[in-house]
């Protein structure tokens, strides 16, 4: 390896270190105190684009599952009907079914026929899918045969592998049908927004466009320049703001991808673009096909045989948000079943004790910066309650009623959060979710750390790695919110299921600290 390209990617590192970091005294973003108005154009073009589009991910993935799926129980069948359904050889079978299956798909893994462009082009990877499916039902028959349980004649066994190699071909033809519809509609797609202006954009553009198969589809450009440097039309699409009106487009047009049309020489203007736009959970890219650097293969990545550099991914994507899902439903439903009792009590204890409702509502940022309502038991008296949070609690806060004291201490007044979690609003375990307008002191957490909108790029938790290491309860200092938000970057960046788990199994280990809650 050569000396440039160390250094090369010591300055894409060095980039994200100076992004990420937070600093000592109080900033202003594009989300901070002054709000930046998107323009009635760029808002009508976003609003084209709120409806979710499919994954090319998640559905190589699903594509995936399926053919695990089909594989195994065509496998089950032939080695049921071919002498396994005695009493006794079910596991046989079982295991015999599974081995040649999970190979397959291994294979087929290997040869790149789950990438979207093969999804796309059946006909170019029949050969391939032909001889990962020939291996796979090659060990089921041998793995029948070693074991002398197989009772199929070879014309039975030619009958099954044919058929199987039929179903799975048609199978990827009926997808790529699915797939060319999908893209003619823009169901199926990566909407990506170049960062960037004039002749960089233009050739960016037109290599995005060159591509065969390609799942991007630009939603329009940004720039802070004007004039003959950054016309208002670029490759036949509009310029749409500026690089703060950015944030919110991205926001409302559920963007998937930034590429950074800039050369990478010009770190400084990367540096002070992505600062802005690093709070967005998508993944940003800078453009390198244009540069004469030249890394190590392994750092790009491609969008076709278009090279980007990196910058920032989309935190807890594609699968791991399924995974994280799944967890969050099986253990907010058994949380449920235990806790049904104690929250049953808790609102008796609430109804009978002070007038008012059960529950208290109030509006918090959630994933995205979109505002949820979250659910709490009521602990303030009803006249004394303050939706917005404007003014924290504090100790013998005199709005608190008696048993709202004891369900704030015991955090039993979060029980209800569970409710936001099946509506899939809120997370068991992320960055806790703050009000719209709380503060500290005279001013908002954003106008303390300039990363504080980089929490939500996650789902927001009903616990999280901030309170289970003693930031809970009142924000009252600029230290505690800085404190708070490196520990919910710091989950964002390492996130595991295995980290969750051991966040909700210690946070009742650590409510039983209570010297901050009040």
């Amino acid at each position: 390896m050569s000396e440039p390209a160390r250094q090369d990617e010591f300055n894409v590192e060095a980039l994200r270190q100076k992004v990420t970091a937070i600093p000592a005294d109080a900033a202003r973003t594009a989300d901070g105190k002054t709000t930046v108005t998107l323009n009635p154009f760029a808002r009508q073009i976003a609003e084209q684009f709120r409806d979710s589009s499919r994954n090319p991910a998640m559905l190589a993935g699903q594509v995936r599952l399926a053919e695990f799926a089909l594989l195994f129980v065509a496998g089950l069948v032939v080695a049921l009907t071919g002498g396994l359904a005695h009493a006794g050889d079910l596991l046989a079978a079982l295991l015999v079914s599974l081995f040649p299956a999970t190979v397959t798909v291994l294979l087929l893994q290997l040869a790149d026929a789950y990438q979207i462009p093969s999804l796309r082009a059946p006909m170019r990877m029949w050969r391939r899918v032909l001889v990962a499916w020939t291996i796979g039902f090659a060990l089921l028959a041998a793995g029948g045969f070693a074991t002398e349980r197989l009772a199929l004649s070879l014309a039975m066994l030619a009958l099954c592998y044919g058929m199987g190699a039929i179903v799975l071909l048609a199978l990827r033809q009926a997808l790529a049908f699915g797939l060319r519809h999908w893209s003619r509609n823009g169901i199926m797609e990566r909407r990506a927004v170049i960062v960037g202006g004039g002749q960089p954009a233009k050739d960016l553009v037109r290599a995005l466009e060159q591509q065969a198969d390609n799942d991007i589809r630009i939603c329009g450009l940004f720039d802070d320049r004007g004039g003959e440097r950054s016309p208002d039309v670029v490759a036949g699409y509009p310029k749409l703001g500026t690089f703060d009106e950015l944030v919110e487009f991205a926001r409302l047009a559920r963007i998937d991808m930034l590429i950074i049309a800039l050369p990478a020489s010009a770190e400084e203007r990367i540096l002070q673009l992505v600062r802005k736009l690093w709070v967005l959970p998508v993944d940003i890219r800078l453009a390198a096909h244009a540069s004469r650097l030249r890394f190590r293969p392994r750092t790009y990545s491609h969008v076709g045989s278009v090279p980007m550099l990196d910058l920032f991914d989309k935190p807890i994507r594609d699968w791991d948000s399924v995974a994280k899902r799944i967890f969050d439903i099986v253990f907010a439903v058994a949380a449920l079943l235990l806790a049904w009792p104690v929250m049953l009590a808790a609102a008796v204890a609430v109804k009978a004790t002070s007038k008012g409702p059960v529950f208290f509502m109030q509006k918090r940022h959630g994933f995205n910066n979109e505002v949820i309502n979250v659910l709490k038991f009521r602990s303030m008296y009803t006249e004394l309650a303050d939706p917005t949070a404007r003014k924290a609690v504090t100790k013998n806060d005199p709005r608190v009623t008696p048993v709202g004291r004891f369900l704030r201490k015991s955090s039993l007044d979060e029980l209800p959060q569970l409710f936001n979690v099946l509506r899939g609003e809120l997370s068991l375990v992320g960055p806790r979710p703050h009000a719209v307008h709380a503060q500290t002191g005279e001013r908002k957490y954003v106008e303390v750390v300039e990363s504080y909108f980089a929490r939500h790029r996650v789902k927001p938790g009903v616990t999280g790695w901030a309170q289970i290491n003693g930031l809970r309860g009142e924000l009252d200092s600029d230290e505690k919110i800085r404190a708070r938000t490196a520990y919910d970057l710091d989950y964002i960046e390492n996130w595991s299921l295995l980290f969750d788990l051991k966040i909700l199994l210690l946070t009742p280990i650590r409510l039983l600290n209570t010297e901050n809650a009040y």
